[in-house]
Order: C-alpha cells, then sequence, then structure tokens
C-alpha cells in the first residue's frame, strides 16, 4: 500500500574475524630497556601477551600478574600512580604480566575467536606458568590476581594445571562468584535483550559516536550519574549496562580518570552466558560440558578445591559494587568444607572493585596487604 513501509527483521552485521593479533604498546615509566615483552602463544596457538620487568637480579622471586576481563596489564603499570609492579620491585619481586585473551590489549572482545574462561584457565595461564618456570628455575613464583583474571585462575588451580605454587593473592572474587545486588537478574534480562543486536559493549564514546546504536546504552548509563564523562558513566554508574559500580570515583586521580577507556575495553556479549551459570551456581564452574578439550577442567571448581596446593589471600573492597561479598563467603565456605587449606581474608575499606589496583591511594592502603603476604610466604619457603 501507498506510504506503508514494509517490516524489515533486523539481521546483525557479520562479525569481522581477525586471525593475528598485535598487541597495543603498554603505558608506563619504567626504563624501556627493563620492559621485555615476549612473543607468547596461548597453548592453543592464540596469540597474547606476555611481559616480564627486569631487575637486574637474577634470584628474585617472581610474581605473575593476571587482570579482569576488558581489562589490561595496564592496570599494574599505570604511570600516573605509584602502582603494583613500582611497589613488587621496590620489595625485591620480579613481576611478570600476562594479557590473557580478554585484555584490552588484544582486539578478540571485539574481532577474532570467541573464547570461553574455559579456555583462559586451560590454554592461557599453564602456557604462562609454563614459560615462566623455564625462565626462572627453582625460584618462587607468586601469582596476584584480579576479577575474572583470578576466577581463570581458580579453574586452573583446581584441575592441577599450575601446581606448587609459592602463593596466590585473588582479588574481588575466586571461587564463588556472588553478583551484588540485582546484577544477576538485570544480566539474564539484557542479556537476552541485548545478544541478537549488540556483540560487544564499548566504553569509549569518543569512538562509536553519537550516532549509533550504542547510543541509548550510554544515554542509560547516565541517569544519575553525577560526572559527565560517558566512559566514567558506563563503567561507574551502568558497568556495561549492568548496574553497578566498578570502581569508587573519589579514589581515582584525574589522570586515571581520564584514560579509563584505555584501562578498561568493550566487553563481550557473548561471554556472558558462562558468566551467568557461575552466578547462578556461586560457584566456578566449567562452560564446556561435551567437548572432550575440556575434560581437564572440573566441572566445579569449588568441589575440587581440595587440589589446591599453596596458600590463598582473598582479598576485597568494602564498597565492590560487583562481587559484593563473594571473597567473605568463600572464606567461609573453604574453611567449613576444605579446613586443612591456608585461606586468609582481608577487606579494604572504602575501596570498590578496579580501584584496589588504579586507586591514587592504593600503593598505602592496597598493596602492603600483597607484599605482607608475599613476604610471610616467602620467609616459610
Amino acid at each position: 500500500m501507498f506510504g506503508r513501509k514494509k517490516s524489515r527483521t533486523t539481521v546483525p552485521a557479520l562479525r569481522r574475524v581477525r586471525t593475528t593479533a598485535t598487541l597495543r604498546p603498554l603505558r608506563h615509566r619504567l626504563d624501556p630497556s627493563a620492559v621485555e615483552e615476549i612473543p607468547f602463544l596461548a597453548d592453543d596457538g592464540l596469540r597474547i601477551g606476555l611481559t616480564r620487568v627486569d631487575t637486574g637480579e637474577a634470584d628474585r622471586p617472581a610474581v605473575l600478574l593476571l587482570h579482569g576481563h576488558t581489562a589490561s596489564a595496564d592496570m599494574f603499570l599505570a604511570p600516573e600512580i605509584r602502582n603494583l609492579v613500582d611497589v613488587l620491585v621496590d620489595n625485591g619481586y620480579e613481576p611478570w604480566l600476562l594479557d590473557w585473551r580478554g585484555s584490552c590489549r588484544l582486539p578478540y572482545n571485539e574481532t577474532g575467536r570467541r573464547y570461553t574462561y574455559d579456555d583462559v584457565a586451560l590454554y592461557d595461564i599453564p602456557a604462562a606458568v609454563s614459560h615462566i618456570r623455564g625462565r626462572i628455575g627453582d625460584r618462587p613464583l607468586f601469582a596476584v590476581a584480579h576479577c575474572i583474571g583470578s576466577i581463570a585462575l581458580a579453574m586452573s588451580m583446581t584441575a592441577g594445571l599450575v601446581p606448587d605454587l609459592a602463593g596466590v593473592v585473588s582479588q574481588g572474587v575466586f571461587l564463588t562468584p556472588k553478583l551484588a545486588g540485582r546484577m544477576s537478574l538485570r544480566m539474564s534480562v539484557a542479556g537476552e535483550l541485548m545478544k541478537s543486536r549488540f556483540d560487544h559493549i564499548p566504553v569509549d564514546f569518543r569512538k562509536v559516536g553519537l550516532r549509533s546504536k550504542y547510543t541509548p546504552l550510554f544515554a542509560l548509563a547516565s541517569r544519575g550519574a553525577s560526572c559527565p564523562d560517558p566512559t566514567c558513566q558506563i563503567l561507574h554508574n551502568s558497568a556495561w549496562g549492568m548496574g553497578v559500580s566498578l570502581f569508587v570515583h573519589e579514589n581515582l586521580s584525574a589522570e586515571t580518570h581520564d584514560r579509563l577507556a584505555d584501562l578498561l575495553g568493550p566487553a563481550p556479549m557473548w561471554i556472558m552466558p558462562h558468566l551467568r551459570r557461575m552466578a547462578l551456581a556461586n560457584s566456578v564452574v566449567r562452560w564446556h560440558d561435551t567437548d572432550h578439550r575440556y575434560r581437564a577442567l572440573p566441572v566445579n571448581a569449588l568441589d575440587a578445591a581440595d587440589r589446591i596446593d599453596t596458600r590463598v589471600l582473598l582479598m576485597a573492597g568494602t564498597e565492590n559494587g560487583l562481587w559484593g561479598d563473594s571473597q567473605k563467603v568463600c572464606h567461609e565456605v573453604l574453611a567449613r568444607r576444605q579446613p586443612l587449606l591456608d585461606v586468609a581474608y582481608v577487606e579494604i575499606p572504602g575501596y570498590g572493585h578496579l580501584d584496589t589496583f588504579v586507586g591514587r591511594g592504593a600503593a598505602l592502603d592496597v598493596f602492603g596487604h600483597i607484599v605482607d603476604f608475599l613476604d610471610k610466604q616467602d620467609a616459610s619457603r
């Protein structure tokens, strides 16, 4: 009929697949000669990133740093603050930084091969640990892990893929993921509504522009926001549309605030079902039930916690808007179910989630707990 538009079914655009990857340069203030970026492949052949900070001393204990999803090794090297790498170097440790496949220095959250957290636990972290052990010999190897990096490490540990670590610091969440507030419900509803339209949720409004399909998401994130910056709004006020906060705003320096789009990247929608399954189980669980390639991973990591063979420090900010009291719950559950495990728990007053590592006062308020734990374990060996 004249004047009537035919209805049209919206079909998501074909996903661009990138088979090779070039890591975005790290931002740091270290002597460039001390930063060794290692050409590195995960055990399934995917290019990821591994960086060693050379201290000039060959007898130091090594510390593997694992970032959260959509973050990168940059979160441990922020040049505008006294960062964790600074503190580790000053206290006698050799930092190693893994950019696993969820890093925003890599393109895989937007293009390339899709993955689940099973892949990180099975292919990325064990490969990094094996490479580091080949370089450091008999020296102790510790791990400090944040958010999803900690979840993946927990799965690797309970699978027996990274034995004999000297100690592990887990920030935010470990074996008992418990999403704060109504985030689990919002993740389920929003995920179903958005998965057919969005492949990923961006954070940098400057890249997507005003007239994009993402504009309504940024508009929704701006509701009730006290900060005018769109990137801050979608992270601090919304967490990629999930309705929670990733950090305490006042804890960030102006410089860190201005580079949030460098510190955190787009969140892929296709990873949400695995995260939702974990949240519903209140446990770290395997995604692949029938694929024999993943049989080495436990179906439920909490049920396999007796395979953890090292001391663990669980750490969380009291204002963690993403994972709530997950670490406290984990400590209580492990104390009851695995009383022989040496697991400690510490709360960081006034801190949220990401700001435990990139906060302007983290060196004073947070990193001391990490160094004290590492020193104690190193002295007992």
